[in-house]
């Protein structure tokens, strides 16, 4: 964190705590949709998330577009359409290998998170942190060797779905940086608005061009599809993209290591995914990590905030 955090509203980071606990949710509540097309479950979600915020997004939207310059809404089309490529590509590996595997190599984006807020907004990265992402990182990689160790079920490829989960972190991390950027000169409910709209719509595209239909499942498979778009999008997606005017990009890409921790719990618990020795000491690592970033402040220099 910043010498600034006065300047910060002290419930941000309880918020982003809470989107944390929603991210982890995302991969047992995707399992438990399975009986609908990975598309169709990504494209019905963004799609809930676009309605519970229209009351107030279109006309707030409305509001700040009309003095939004070119390149800002350029950067929000990008944004979109790299959070709909994130959602396929999240959604699919959920189907295609475990929750556990899903989830640690989601939470690789950090790492390219970090790297591109050094090079690309010149963010200083202090040793520190840099420390601490290295370390929760190879947690990570421990949790993803544990997993590895046993058999796919039928059905599964984890080489196809680890590499999809691979791509959603890097997406996630170019996504989230652009925000870093607009989020300086756009309120939350202007930018997240048209975000959705537009992931839900690269989404639909998805689903139209391999021909799914987006109806006919059972009323559970867009119950759930709803719950996803109440708390992993709008609260986990909703609470980073509040943050990341506050927060340094790599301190952010930081507490996203949470994830596969939680998400991993809910699989021993629901699917019987049972996390081995060497995947508690993967957690542990990562736990470590974060807690010596959050609960010590930093002196990284930071965007000026007015919220």
């Amino acid at each position: 964190m910043s010498a600034s955090d006065g300047h910060r509203p002290a419930w941000v980071l309880p918020l982003l705590l809470a989107g944390v606990l929603s991210f982890a949710s995302s991969s047992i509540l995707i399992r438990f949709a399975e009986a609908a097309p990975s598309l169709v479950v990504a494209a019905v979600r963004t799609m809930w998330a676009v309605l519970f915020l229209a009351p107030m997004g279109v006309p707030a939207t409305r509001r700040a577009w009309s003095s939004l310059g070119v390149r800002d809404r350029w950067l929000v089309l990008a944004a979109g359409l790299l959070l709909g490529v994130h959602f396929v590509a999240w959604i699919s590996s959920v189907y295609l290998t475990t929750v556990a595997s899903a989830a640690v190599l989601v939470s690789t984006g950090p790492v390219f998170l970090a790297f591109l807020g050094f090079v690309v907004l010149r963010e200083r990265l202090e040793a520190r942190t840099a420390v601490a992402i290295v370390v929760a990182v190879l947690g990570s990689a421990l949790i993803a060797w544990s997993d590895a160790r046993g058999d796919a079920a039928p059905g599964r490829n984890p080489l196809v779905g680890n590499a999809l989960a691979l791509l959603a972190a890097v997406v996630w991390a170019a996504y989230l940086l652009i925000g870093r950027v607009v989020r300086q000169r756009l309120d939350w409910l202007a930018y997240v608005f048209p975000l959705y709209a537009i992931a839900g719509l690269t989404a639909f595209v998805a689903v139209t061009v391999q021909g799914l239909p987006l109806g006919g499942y059972p009323w559970q498979i867009y119950a759930l599809c709803a719950v996803m778009a109440l708390l992993p999008q709008i609260l986990g997606h909703g609470s980073f993209n509040y943050a990341i005017k506050f927060y340094p990009a790599a301190m952010l890409g930081l507490l996203g290591l949470l994830e596969p921790v939680g998400a991993s719990l809910m699989a021993y618990a629901l699917f019987d995914e049972r996390p081995g020795t060497i995947a508690l000491l993967g957690m542990t690592a990562i736990l470590a990590a974060v807690a010596s970033t959050v609960l010590r402040p930093s002196r990284a220099a930071e965007a000026p905030v007015t919220d």
